[in-house]
């Protein structure tokens, strides 16, 4: 007996009905839309650089880091430390979409789908949430342009040597796994959201104490 809600299969297409490359873009678009970015709305800059433990990673003013690299190319800096300590570091909003600025999106524009060029080293990290909103959104904007231009013969093709070694994977595996990243790091952003408010009771009510 089929369990109400389920598909009947006589009325489910093949395989090669469905446009895969529609599903992949929209998984992580509807998310996007729905979830994530709206989640983000009226992000402050206390809850920007909040540390919400002692030795937290940071973005910070040049020469006030406490990590043992700083990268970036403006008046502030990104926490790091090659190899990474153990445990790693809990790590802040700010950091964190630094990360995905950067790391996730920015160089995976700028590899496959011709965007300027991108790294953590020559990037203008922001003190502000404002602009690190601004940069995020046009790096998603760069990311789901590309990925819903790929079409089913360049999701086939390797990725490249951009992806070091997985650079014979397919566009798609990389496609599936910037798809996680954004949902696990999205989500790690939203829980500090969450203990921000919960802390302090209002997203205005303190500045951080990494500023």
């Amino acid at each position: 007996m089929r369990k109400s809600g389920t598909a009947d299969p006589s009325r489910v297409g093949s395989v090669a009905d469905v446009d895969w490359n529609f599903q992949l873009a929209e998984q992580l678009d509807w998310h996007w839309r729905e979830q994530l970015r709206p989640r983000l709305d009226g992000l402050t800059d206390a809850e920007y650089r909040w540390e919400p433990v002692p030795g937290a990673w940071n973005v910070r003013p040049r020469g006030t880091g406490t990590a043992p690299i700083g990268v970036g190319a403006g008046e502030f800096t990104l926490d790091y430390a090659l190899p990474q300590p153990v445990p790693p570091p809990v790590t802040t909003i700010a950091w964190r979409l630094g990360h995905i600025i950067v790391g996730v999106l920015g160089m995976r524009v700028a590899s496959h789908f011709g965007g300027p060029p991108f790294d953590y080293d020559s990037h203008r990290y922001p003190g502000d949430a404002a602009t690190a909103l601004a940069q995020l959104d046009a790096a998603y904007a760069g990311w789901i342009a590309g990925v819903r231009g790929l079409g089913t013969d360049a999701l086939a093709r390797p990725c490249g040597p951009a992806e070091g070694p997985y650079a014979e994977s397919s566009m798609a595996e990389l496609v599936l796994h910037i798809n996680r990243e954004m949902l696990h790091h999205g989500a790690e952003i939203a829980l500090l959201r969450d203990l921000y408010l919960w802390h302090y009771g209002s997203a205005e009510a303190s500045e951080p104490s990494g500023a």
